[in-house]
This record gives structure tokens, C-alpha cells and sequence, in this order.
């Protein structure tokens, strides 16, 4: 299973559809975006975790069984969690809530910004 870690996260994501990525905030926090929209955002000098949108009743289950995962630094509680990957979530998992959360957001697209990227 492939190591978790800023350039890891990196090479994962430029393959995948529609998949932007920037510094909209500051020059530290990178932001990937699926048309437009925020799916994964982590801080790239200090890599301890990173936020990635989740299904509701999901993220409150993965926060009661892992202690790296927690309501989301920053954001709305409700649909991000914060993911450590260097704590009791392993690699395997880590990967699955990286795509989950591409999912959601790709999903919540207009149809004519999914058909445009080939969602």
C-alpha cells in the first residue's frame, strides 16, 4: 500500500477527472478541488492531517473508531472530517476517504460539469 504524504497525495490526484489544485487561502494550505469544488485540503509545511469531505453518518462513525479522525479543522463538522494519516488510520483507509470524498462532491456536480469532465 502506497505510503500517505503530501507528493503520495499528489501523484494519486493529478490522475483522477476534473481534479484542480491551488492555494486559495494562503501559500501553505493546498486545496483540490473536483470541478470546482474543495474535496481535499491539508497544510504542506506542517503535513499532520487532511481534511476531507464526508457522508454525514459516515464521518460521525469513523470518528468514534479511530482516534485520527476528527470533526473537520476548520470546516463544517457536519460533512468534514480531519484524517491523520500517520495514526491508528491506515494507509488502506486513508486512500478509501480520499476517493470517497472526490465521490461525494463529483457527484453533487451539474450533469453538464460531470459530462465535461467525464464523470
Amino acid at each position: 500500500m502506497r505510503e500517505v504524504n503530501p507528493e503520495s497525495i499528489d501523484d494519486v490526484l493529478s490522475a483522477w477527472a476534473g481534479v484542480t489544485r491551488g492555494f486559495p487561502f494562503d501559500e501553505k494550505t493546498l486545496v483540490y478541488k473536483v470541478g470546482g469544488k474543495m474535496f481535499a485540503l491539508f497544510d504542506v509545511d506542517n503535513f499532520e492531517g487532511v481534511n476531507l469531505k464526508c457522508d454525514p453518518e459516515r464521518a460521525v462513525e469513523l470518528r468514534e473508531m479511530y482516534a485520527g479522525v476528527r470533526p473537520g479543522y476548520h470546516m463544517n463538522k457536519v460533512h468534514w472530517n480531519t484524517v491523520e494519516p500517520m495514526s491508528d488510520v491506515r494507509a488502506e483507509l486513508f486512500w478509501d476517504l480520499l476517493k470517497h470524498s472526490y465521490d461525494l462532491v463529483a457527484a453533487s456536480l451539474p450533469k453538464k460539469v460531470k459530462i465535461e469532465f467525464g464523470l
